[in-house]
């Protein structure tokens, strides 16, 4: 029922009878309620708490109200809340009045809360400088619940018995109710929040609340200042790594089904009577077990011990199966079909919500990110891919030609293909890949029937006399071609579909007429994802229309052609979407097998038993597995369906350091070819801003190609059609299906074309109303947050998009004027009563996709929002990415060292994880006293890169100081080298499996070998008897680690004669390095295939020396160029002596003044003590004066500068010098690895040249552009040493009769030792001409005397 409300005429008197019938409804809905409803708590009478007509009331000891979202305008008031009345956990604002029935609509906002919040009353002033002791809690139920102003009564119950002093203390205020019923589904008894929190809090959970910057409970809060706190909420739920998790757990938990129940039933050929059906398929959670193992011999498996032992983290997967057996269904359940690789930290995992007392246990970090695969030990990431977003229509010219084209990839689950538009010299014609020949757009029309002429120019035209004009010509060539029916364009169509479209793969398929073929073509095959039901074409001829229309309009207006790179225009591919392509595949091909594999039976004519698909569903399953391991580890992506094949989808997760592994999960992988010189998809886009980092791009010629997420992005997963599709038509009154309107209708003037992810949908006449409406049934939660709309004026179109891959980022709300982000929202946040996701549906943040950006007006700051302001940005330093985020001021930097900042973060050296010690990796850099940054930003402690930092706090003086400095060298202290500055350790890993092979013989490890005293060989000097390296042994290069032995006889049988040797031969791990290393561990273990595998790690300590790089936070690298005594340094008068001096020429031309600011910045905090002030965030002014007064105010200089004498000269400096402190990174690139020569050495044995790489210990390449130099110069000896004497001479015998090579003196080819003579020329010169010869191409030698003689 629907209570209409009064007249704005009405009279008092009628305003009090409709007042109180509405009011007496509202309690009978409620009793009707309260009778279905089981009695969780005592029942107590119903009573209104005050009697305003939306007021609260008590059922049981529950409280109700009307829901706000269903008040649609003033005094109409909706039942349809009463019919979904359930016991939930929500909290309503009223805000009361003196008066009574004075409920404004805007005063009832709804948010919903955990179901463990605690009741409170705050009073008027909450979150301004007001009383606290106003502020009363209170807890749930009648035994607990504390006074508001009395002995026996609440507050409600005083108000409710007419005491106005308490109405009043009440009234003027915002009053919070929650309605509590927290029982647990499963345990059935109610939990309290501290028994909630009890469970999580280990003590290091404190660390990673939200609220910091030494805020207190009892602060005030300042909307401007903390709606910060927004950022880390976020950060709790989406954001970051979060988007490939939620996508993997779509898939498993959504996907896998849908696919297995497009798939299900598999009938034969053979037999007509028997299917098998798949009824459900369920994703386990990881497991040990190989296949063909008991179910119950199941046992789990942790991610450390994938990685140590080299194995997949894979969780079976089990499907119940239905099937015929003589004429009964038998049904099957949870039998295993395969496995699938489990993605750290999602749903299947173990990580998945453990606390950090779980995760010590596990073996893992806490700070660990997840989104990644352990792939035969191997950490795998499989990276976004991005793409051009399907189902919706691109509009393209070519400036050559002057044509216009629009094209639209159809992608269903079945095919993928695209269909073209085109006008090409004032002809329109359709072209797709199953049709041999362009086909001119008015046949397409007419063969999808039910058009005449005239409506094929509405449907395109409308009433536009412009598009008329250039439509009109179209139709000669319909009469050109002879077609004038439906049944003439069908064939003409059919007759132009290639052979093999969509025919069945097995056996013959029946033959066709023209007329079919191109209805099929025209169904099924040209614009899929427009479906066709019961031959109702006339949905696809509206989208085909509206692609010519779309062309013709492009040509009118060539600002009307769409940009490939606008971001909105793409979708990212994430992990989840990439295996669902790959598992689809798969399992059709399985699904093929098994149908393969019954027929096989079913054709036997005497068939001793009955058939049972398990053994063909166990025997199949394994190639699912196989393909999904195998996609993963090689990163080659091969469906057949689409014909895709991609490559380097998948890299291996960088562990250089925590900020490269989280940099890695949040990178964009484009598919654009990167060798070619284009700009466009290079460029920084503006519809980039606040989506795609700004500064975290390659250099080199993935410059742009390769772009990384912002902190605040996230990344939609699909959301179900249909119940948007309800939503649109029950918003507004005007909406009206598309199909009720005629082509002139639809492209009048004022008239919308809804469509829903790009397909015309609906039609209405008040887009902006409608639109409106649409945002405030999302902004409450009727539609998903993630579903986006947005109006393109150009087009008079409404778009809805609610498909997968959209990159959309939050928002508050701005409404009137005013944030709709309240103190008391930050005070839940603050309390733990509400999360982030409370507040998309209570109508203050909302996400918005980059096209609806475009609809918007955002202001950065609160005191930036005007009338016209719509949303305000959360914060502004979230347009960048997690590692962008690092750099301290990067607003006062030149661009590109932000960019170079960005590369070089992932190269420190630092911590990686805490459980870095327990690892063993190929490669593991780790820093031994690494430091927090003194000056951090917020990015820094909402990544937690504080926590496990790499670099540190270096005293830097900026002078030039021993003319060692220049070009960024630097100059470093050795005594702070000494105290362990830069000091790092690397990490190798040395594997070896021991094989068995097909005749039962198998590698081992060998014993020592001995000298004649008995002891040990200098190669084996470090193993101990087992074979095996002793760890803390040092080990040189040369020197022997796992002494594995290898059978000489892998292939023999043993059977009679057929024996072989029974030794074994060397085949050694040895260590190859030229500088000495520590054993640093030795693991024996067993990996998947029964195999023995040995792992030895080695450890090196560094400390920096020449030539090692170093970097701070603002793209300023540089080397060591000189290490100086402590004494030799200069020193101020406080007795400081600097860590580092760096050249100050490096500051001019780069302009890197956050560099400055953040030793300014440092230098105050640490003389002052003050953490707080160590801030460097983007985008918000420096305190550059406030830093300067805390430096006088201790004694120092305002500007950082400081009294120097020389520790040389003991001189006082000419200048007073800038120092402080200043965060340096070390860098991977060390000399120790790089330094490299040769004199003599090995040659590669084809063209007996030097060989090639350090590795090998080669030579160093002169090459061509040296060589150029050296002749340009005329240095013909040098060049003469270099390119043969030093690389590759060689002496041989030349023939001066017939010009061929002799041998020993001796010319084959003339039979004469007469005049073959001796000479030297490369090795490489010789061996081209053997090679020439021997393919008939006759090279012959001619040779001059070096002194001729004078005739």
């Amino acid at each position: 029922m629907i209570y209409i409300g009064p007249s704005e005429t009405a009279s008092p008197e009628e305003l009090a009878v409709y007042r109180r019938r509405r009011y007496t409804a509202c309690r009978e809905a409620i009793q009707e309620e309260a009778a279905k409803l089981p009695q969780v708590l005592s029942p107590a009478p119903l009573r209104p708490v005050c009697s305003c007509p939306c007021a609260m009331l008590r059922l049981g000891n529950d409280w109700f109200t009307p829901e706000p979202s269903v008040i649609v305008s003033e005094g109409l008031l909706d039942k349809a809340w009463l019919d979904t009345l359930t016991l939930t956990s929500a909290l309503w604002k009223i805000q009361c009045c003196g008066s009574r029935f004075s409920h404004k609509r805007s005063d009832l906002e709804a948010f919903s809360i955990p179901s463990f919040a605690p009741l409170f009353f705050p009073t008027a002033g909450f979150g301004s400088q007001a009383d606290s002791s106003k502020v009363a809690p209170c807890c749930w139920g009648n035994s607990r619940r504390k006074p508001f102003g009395g002995a026996g009564l609440t507050g409600w119950e005083k108000m409710a018995n007419g005491d106005t002093e308490q109405k009043e203390r009440c009234t003027s205020s915002h009053v919070y109710i929650a309605i509590s019923n927290s029982v647990d589904t499963k345990n059935r008894h109610p939990q309290s929040a501290h028994a909630r929190m009890a469970a999580l809090d280990d003590g290091f959970e404190a660390l990673l609340e939200p609220f910091y910057n030494g805020k207190k409970l009892t602060d005030p809060i300042s909307t401007t200042a903390d709606k910060f706190h927004l950022v880390p909420a976020f950060l709790k739920v989406k954001g970051l790594v979060k988007q490939h998790i939620d996508s993997y757990n779509y898939f498993v938990n959504e996907e896998i089904k849908d696919i297995v129940k497009a798939n299900r039933v598999v009938r034969s050929d053979q037999d007509p009577n028997f299917w098998l059906e798949f009824r459900d398929i369920r994703v386990g959670m990881p497991t040990r077990t190989e296949d063909g193992e008991q179910a119950h011999l199941r046992n789990p498996v942790t991610p450390m011990e994938c990685r140590l032992r080299d194995l997949t983290y894979a969780a079976p997967v089990e499907v119940d199966i239905a099937y015929t057996r003589d004429k009964s269904v038998i049904v099957r359940k949870n039998i295993p079909l395969c496995r699938i690789p489990v993605m750290l930290k999602s749903a299947k995992c173990y990580l998945n919500g453990a606390t950090n007392a779980q995760m010590e246990v596990f073996n893992e970090c806490p700070l660990d990110p997840g989104g990644y695969f352990v792939i035969g030990g191997t950490e795998k990431v499989i990276l976004i891919q991005e793409q051009l977003s399907k189902n919706r229509i691109i509009v393209e010219a070519d400036e050559k030609t002057g044509g216009v084209m629009a094209s639209v990839t159809s992608s269903t689950h079945e095919r993928k293909s695209k269909t073209y538009v085109v006008l090409k010299k004032d002809r329109i014609v359709l072209q797709h890949n199953t049709l041999s020949e362009p086909i001119p757009i008015v046949i397409v029309l007419k063969a999808f029937g039910g058009l005449s002429d005239n409506d094929i120019i509405e449907l395109v035209c409308g009433g536009d006399a412009r598009y008329q004009d250039d439509f009109l010509i179209n139709f000669d060539e319909a009469g050109r071609a002879g077609v004038y029916t439906q049944q003439q364009a069908l064939e003409y169509v059919g007759a132009r579909v290639k052979m093999g479209g969509n025919r069945p793969r097995f056996g013959a398929a029946p033959r066709r007429n023209h007329a079919e073929e191109g209805l099929d073509a025209l169904a099924n095959l040209i614009i899929a994802h427009v479906t066709v039901e019961g031959l109702d074409f006339y949905p696809k001829a509206v989208y085909i229309a509206m692609m010519v229309r779309r062309v013709l309009m492009a040509a009118q207006n060539s600002k009307l052609v769409d940009d490939r790179d606008f971001v909105g225009n793409k979708r990212l591919e994430l992990a989840g979407q990439l295996i669902s392509l790959l598992f689809e595949d798969l399992f059709k091909k399985f699904i093929s097998d098994v149908k393969y594999n019954i027929d096989n039976f079913f054709k036997k004519p005497n068939r001793t038993s009955t058939y049972d698909p398990h053994g063909a569903i166990m025997a199949n399953g394994h190639y699912i597995s196989h393909g999904l391991n195998r996609a993963i580890q090689s990163g080659n992506w091969t469906v057949k369906r689409f014909n895709m094949n991609r490559a380097g989808i998948t890299h291996v997760l960088s562990r250089l350091s925590y900020i490269a592994a989280l940099g890695m999960m949040t990178r964009i992988s484009s598919q654009f070819e990167k060798t070619r010189k284009v700009s466009g998809p290079r460029a920084l886009q503006p519809s980039q801003w606040g989506m795609l980092c700004t500064s975290d791009t390659p250099e080199g010629e993935a410059c742009g190609l390769v772009k990384n997420l912002a902190l605040m992005t996230h990344i939609t997963t699909n959301v179900p059609e249909e119940p948007v599709k309800k939503m649109i038509f029950a918003a507004d009154e005007s909406v009206g299906p598309i199909r009720e309107y005629t082509g002139t209708e639809m492209h009048s003037k004022g008239s919308y074309i809804i469509h829903l992810n790009g397909t015309p949908f609906a039609v209405t006449r008040e887009p902006k109303r409608f639109a409106a409406r649409f945002r405030t049934l999302r902004r409450r939660g009727w539609v998903s947050p993630f579903v986006s709309i947005h109006i393109n004026e150009h087009f008079s179109a409404v778009h809805i998009a609610t498909d997968e891959g959209r990159i959309c980022r939050p928002y508050i709300i701005v409404k009137n004027g005013k944030s709709m982000l309240k103190a008391e929202h930050l005070k839940m946040l603050q309390l733990g009563q509400a999360t982030f996701d409370t507040f998309l549906t209570s109508g203050v943040v909302e996400y918005l996709d980059v096209n609806e950006e475009n609809d918007t007006l955002v202001a950065l700051q609160e005191d930036q929002i005007t009338n016209s302001t719509t949303h305000m940005e959360i914060e502004p330093f979230t347009i960048l990415g997690a590692v962008a985020g690092l750099i301290p001021f990067p607003h006062h930097n030149q661009s590109p060292r932000n960019t170079y900042q960005c590369a070089m973060g992932k190269q420190a050296i630092g911590a990686i994880a805490y459980n870095q010690f327990n690892r063993i990796d190929t490669l593991l850099y780790t820093l031994v006293y690494p430091q927090r940054p003194m000056v951090i930003t917020k990015t820094i402690q909402l990544i937690h890169y504080d926590k496990l930092p790499a670099g540190q706090n270096a005293t830097v003086v900026v002078m030039s100081y021993s003319g060692y400095d220049i070009e960024d060298a630097l100059v470093l202290n050795k005594a702070s080298l000494d105290r362990g500055f830069g000091r790092c350790q690397v990490f190798r890993k040395y594997t070896a499996e021991l094989q068995g092979y097909t005749n039962g013989r198998r590698d081992r490890v060998g014993g020592i070998m001995k000298d004649e005293d008995e002891k040990p060989i200098a190669k084996h000097a470090v193993l101990d008897a087992d074979g095996l390296a002793q760890v803390g042994s040092k080990v040189e290069s040369g020197q022997t680690m796992i002494k594995k032995e290898t059978p000489l006889d892998q292939i023999s049988t043993g059977i009679a004669g057929d024996r072989g040797s029974d030794d074994y031969r060397d085949a050694s791990t040895n260590y190859r390095i030229s500088d000495p290393a520590i054993i640093d561990k030795v693991m024996i273990s067993v990996n998947e295939r029964e195999n023995k595998l040995i792992k030895v790690q080695t450890r090196q300590t560094r400390r920096p020396e020449l030539g090692d790089k170093f970097s701070s936070r603002h793209g300023q690298k540089g080397v060591v160029g000189i290490i100086v005594n402590e004494e030799d340094m200069p020193f101020s008068d406080k007795g400081l002596r600097p860590d580092i001096i760096m050249n100050p020429h490096g500051f001019p031309s780069r302009m890197t003044v956050g560099k400055l600011f953040e030793c300014l910045t440092g230098k105050a905090s640490v003389i002052a003590g003050e953490k707080d002030y160590g801030f460097g965030d983007a985008f918000r002014s420096h305190p550059v004066e406030s830093m300067g007064q805390a430096l006088i105010d201790h004694g120092f200089s305002w500007e950082g500068k400081d009294y120097f004498t020389s520790g040389i000269t003991g001189e006082p400096m000419e200048a007073y010098i800038y120092n402080g402190p200043i965060f340096y990174q070390r860098l991977k690139h060390m000399v120790q690895d790089k330094m490299h020569s040769r004199s003599r050495g090995p040659r590669a044995i084809l063209t007996r040249q030097p060989t090639e790489g350090r590795s090998r210990d080669g030579g160093l390449r002169l090459g061509e552009m040296e060589r150029d130099c050296l002749i340009a110069y005329g240095a013909s000896q040098l060049l003469l040493e270099r390119l043969m004497i030093s690389s590759d001479g060689t002496e041989l015998d030349v023939c001066q009769e017939c010009g061929l090579f002799g041998y020993k003196g001796y010319c084959n080819a003339c039979k004469s030792t007469r005049n073959v003579t001796q000479m030297t020329m490369p090795y490489a010169c010789k061996l081209l001409v053997q090679e020439l010869i021997s393919m008939n191409v006759g090279v012959k030698l001619k040779l001059e005397d070096e002194f001729p003689h004078p005739r």
